[in-house]
């Protein structure tokens, strides 16, 4: 832990049902929240592969209305997120369901703050900004990477800044999160590999966080654990319903971990080209990772040699091991482009340090960069 045993520390989660066809109990929750009718917030993708179906069944068996809203982009915007809370508002809603990845999840929260607050989303970007609790959310995530359904954590677009803003809440922590091995059987190896990759970062940054506890770190180093030991199985099985168990396993443990140490240097600079770029989020973070541990592995050292042990390397091996290996997962999943091949600019470098350092998830980064220091990692993943 950064920092001693005397320090305070708060861990929030919300309870959650993992395991194969949890996604079935969601007409059984929502009955239980009183619900008569649920807005659920998807994409897609999603309703295509039958999984929405599987949702609206259940409802439909607790005689429970629903509403479906699927206009949510893969950064999800703030103009999708005051379109989807007047749909809410138009059909009578009273609770809502989010299934998807990260960015159905996060827009479905920020609908949720918009109904209740009555305000516009971009109003409570920071920390503890919402103070009147959004109406009852189950989350079922699709993805095994964002760890959205568990954490207090909402990312959302502004548009006209071009600039992904961070909504931090206890409030909008999801009431119940019924986490389901079985849609990610039809999620894409690039999905996979994208969304797995962010889970890897949550836990290393959360463990790394100078705001991070031996609770934190419990579910951190074993987060890291099975996604090494599960991501390329399930990369190159995608059927296997126990290999994506354990990456939904490593993705939970993940998002308890980021959601209460909160993150680093990697997600500000991802959030920076996610806003400006409308790049993939997961992608970023894979490109930018062992760039940002080679920048901050002199202020915790004996942190990110735990980090190592847990991706099964040879403790002499340091820095460069730990990079090395972070490196050989990427490559592995096939994650191989640069920055610029995803048309990042080198003239635009300066502007997105500016933006990165302004993120409210440098805060708890080990080491203080300054936008120069920003700029350099920018430029090599570049």
């Amino acid at each position: 832990m950064n920092g001693t045993f005397e320090e305070l520390r708060k861990f929030v989660a919300p309870e959650f049902i993992i395991g194969a066809d949890a996604r079935l109990l969601a007409g059984r929750y929502a009955k239980n929240f009183g619900a008569r009718q649920v807005f659920i917030v998807t994409d897609p993708n999603i309703i295509s592969a039958g999984w929405v179906k599987d949702v609206t069944a259940g409802l439909d068996a607790e005689g429970i209305g629903h509403t479906v809203f699927s206009g949510v982009s893969t950064n999800p915007r703030d103009c999708e997120v005051m379109e989807g809370a007047g749909r809410y508002d138009d059909s009578g809603c009273d609770a809502i369901l989010a299934i998807g990845g990260g960015s159905p999840i996060d827009c479905a929260k920020g609908i949720g703050i918009v109904v209740s607050n009555k305000g516009p989303v971009l109003e409570y970007e920071g920390v503890d900004n919402v103070t009147i609790p959004p109406p009852p959310m189950i989350c079922i995530p699709t993805t095994a990477g964002t760890g959205a359904d568990v954490s207090q954590f909402a990312i959302i677009n502004d548009t006209k800044r071009r600039v992904k803003i961070a909504i931090i809440s206890k409030m909008i922590v999801p009431d119940i999160a019924l986490v389901d091995p079985v849609p990610l059987t039809t999620l894409s190896s690039e999905l996979t590999a994208h969304t797995g990759m962010d889970a890897v970062t949550h836990s290393i940054e959360a463990y790394v966080s100078n705001a991070s506890s031996p609770v934190t770190d419990i579910h951190a180093l074993e987060s890291i654990r099975l996604m090494n030991g599960h991501l390329l199985a399930a990369y190159h099985d995608p059927e296997s319903v126990g290999e994506r168990y354990q990456t939904l396993l490593g993705s939970l443990l993940a998002g308890l971990a980021f959601s209460n140490a909160s993150l680093g240097a990697v997600h500000a600079l991802a959030h920076s080209l996610g806003g400006y770029y409308d790049l993939p989020h997961g992608e970023c973070n894979a490109l930018l990772l062992e760039h940002v541990i080679e920048a901050n592995y002199d202020a915790c050292p004996g942190r990110y040699a735990a980090v190592g042990t847990a991706l099964n390397v040879p403790l002499p091996e340091g820095k460069h091991g730990v990079i090395g290996a972070v490196r050989t997962l990427r490559e592995a999943l096939g994650v191989t482009d640069s920055l610029a091949d995803l048309g990042v600019l080198k003239a635009d470098l300066h502007e997105l340090a500016k933006k990165a350092i302004l993120d409210p998830c440098l805060a708890t980064n080990p080491k203080k960069l300054s936008v120069t220091d920003l700029e350099h990692i920018y430029e090599k993943a570049l």
